[in-house]
């Protein structure tokens, strides 16, 4: 994998439960994502708190779905008021050098081009699972408004089937759980958007 200089490593931790999740993230001086609509029991996590610290233990201790260490990249940095979070697992036919070059290299383009309303996207691409469910990257595709995010999530109708098929080539679909509707709060003051 190439990384580019602005890219940096930070962990990650997945939680089932909001209010470690906050706390934890307010510990660390990290960033929160979080998905707080109720009754959301089908969602593969309700958190993610990213953080840039030595500090494995205090995270790693209450992580309850994963912790990972992963390269935070900002395709398009800028702010935004809600996330389509979107847990990736890898084709298994590829390896992860591979979907994540993929996911980089040409998703990364493509998704500027055919998500023309998003206000900023940032990849996770996870380099090492430390614990629990294995991901291989974290997509935070930030829009100005939840209705943006629902209704002009594409920038055409063509560009639905082109992301779509694209996706297909380095992720795994069925395997790849559905998106979190998240907000973040970034503990950190700017860190959040390098």
């Amino acid at each position: 994998m190439s990384a580019r200089k602005e890219d940096f490593l930070a962990l990650a931790g997945a939680f089932s439960q909001l209010e470690p999740a906050r706390e934890v993230a307010r510990a660390l001086s990290a960033a929160l994502y979080e998905d707080a609509r109720p009754g959301r029991d089908d969602l593969p996590f309700r958190a993610l708190v990213v953080a840039v610290t030595d500090d494995l233990e205090t995270l790693a201790a209450v992580a309850d779905v994963g912790c990972y260490v992963v390269c935070q990249r900002a395709i398009r940095p800028g702010r935004a008021a809600v996330y389509g979070l979107f847990p990736m697992c890898r084709k298994p036919d590829l390896s992860r050098a591979e979907a994540d070059g993929h996911w980089r290299d040409v998703h990364g383009p493509l998704a500027l081009e055919h998500h023309a309303a998003m206000t900023h996207y940032l990849q996770l691409a996870v380099l090492d699972v430390l614990s629990g469910t294995p991901y291989d990257g974290f997509a935070l595709c930030g829009f100005g408004s939840v209705d943006d995010l629902r209704e002009r999530f594409f920038t055409t109708a063509e560009s639905r089937g082109v992301i779509q098929a694209d996706v297909r080539r380095f992720a795994d679909v069925e395997r790849s759980p559905r998106r979190l509707l998240a907000t973040a709060t970034d503990f950190a003051g700017a860190r959040q958007d390098p």
